[in-house]
């Protein structure tokens, strides 16, 4: 089965014209400034070319990828600002894709968007853990995808907004300006968005920060998504920060909050 959006068009023309969409490409960025480039993995190519087609309209330098098993290589040589995985992929899936990148030091911090058919909450889960930064299913709004995709970016070059440039927790060391974290000395690796996690609750230690805060802070999004996408996020940053867990703490029916002093 195809998915491409909620529409019948038959034509990449008529559906990026579909009234229902209501989507019109942002301005092209200035020449002077650094043009960001995505890359589009899907074995589908209405997808690929449909999800291409808005984002160079958009501005963005774009490389679309129908075979999974070339996709790590082009990755790789490319080196895009962004990437957007299809998850149910014949012989190399999304999520399999995902973790070898998170390996790779070069992709390691890159955003991964999978765009997917795949729907039900525990795919959602399975997706956040295998080192997704977000999670759009089929059929999707191309608007809603682009947006998506603005965020991720403006998250993933945003600089922090305290002057603070070195956090640390017990044992646990965050550089904000090397896009660092250690614990007890050794170094872990973090996705862009359990780094942004990470620090906006070192930046404040001892306060209750609820799941709303965090969806607006660190996820940018001012309308309610599933919450469980945080705790999947803060589950796997516990996973990651082993013996130093601890010091996240959950508060029932409100949120999380790093310990305010040691124990």
């Amino acid at each position: 089965m195809r998915y491409i959006l909620a529409t019948t068009a038959n034509s990449l023309e008529s559906v990026s014209s579909c009234p229902t969409i209501g989507y019109r490409p942002v301005k092209k960025p200035k020449p002077e400034n650094k043009i960001q480039k995505v890359l589009v993995v899907d074995d589908e190519p209405d997808v690929a070319d449909l999800v291409a087609f808005h984002l160079k309209a958009g501005g963005y330098q774009v490389k679309t990828v129908n075979n999974p098993n070339v996709s790590i290589g082009i990755a790789r040589s490319f080196l895009p600002d962004l990437i957007i995985l299809d998850i149910m992929m014949p012989e190399l899936n999304g999520i399999q894709i995902c973790r070898v990148l998170r390996a790779d030091p070069e992709l390691k911090h890159v955003p991964i968007i999978f765009l997917t058919g795949r729907a039900e909450p525990d795919d959602r889960i399975a997706g956040f853990e295998g080192g997704c930064d977000d999670y759009v299913c089929k059929p999707f709004i191309i608007k809603e995808l682009m947006l998506r995709i603005q965020s991720l970016l403006r998250r993933a070059t945003k600089q922090p907004v305290t002057g603070i440039k070195r956090l640390e927790v017990g044992h646990v060391v965050l550089d904000s300006e090397r896009h660092e974290v250690s614990v007890r000395g050794r170094p872990i690796e973090l996705t862009v968005t359990e780094f942004r996690l990470l620090r906006e609750l070192m930046e404040n230690r001892g306060r209750v920060l609820t799941r709303e805060r965090l969806l607006v802070n660190v996820w940018n999004y001012e309308t309610e998504i599933e919450t469980r996408t945080i705790d999947t996020h803060v589950r796997r940053l516990r996973e990651k920060l082993g013996p130093e867990a601890d010091w996240i703490q959950t508060i029932r029916g409100l949120g999380y909050r790093v310990a305010g002093r040691e124990n």
